[in-house]
C-alpha cells in the first residue's frame, strides 16, 4: 500500500536478493521514461523505495497516483 507523506506518495518493496531488486528498477524506469513521469528511487540489498511527487505541483496529483499503479500491476 502505498503511503502518503509530505506531498509524496511512498512505496518499499521487497525482493529476496539485489539482482531481483535491480532488475525491477529497470522496470519502473521503463515505466517512467513511457509516462515522462519520473519517481526518486532508492535501491538496496534486496528492497527498492519509490517516492513519486509531482514537483511542479508541489503535491502528488494524479500522473503520480496512474504511475503507482502502473508499478503495482508489474
Amino acid at each position: 500500500m502505498w503511503k502518503e507523506e509530505a506531498n509524496t506518495i511512498i512505496k518499499e518493496f521487497t525482493f529476496p536478493d539485489f539482482a531481483q531488486a535491480l532488475a525491477f528498477v529497470n522496470k519502473v524506469g521503463a515505466l517512467a521514461e513511457q509516462a515522462n513521469h519520473h519517481p526518486d528511487i532508492e535501491l538496496g540489498w534486496g528492497r527498492v523505495k519509490i517516492t513519486l511527487t509531482t514537483h511542479s505541483a508541489g503535491k502528488v496529483t494524479a500522473k503520480d497516483r496512474e504511475l503507482a499503479a502502473a508499478i503495482d500491476a508489474l
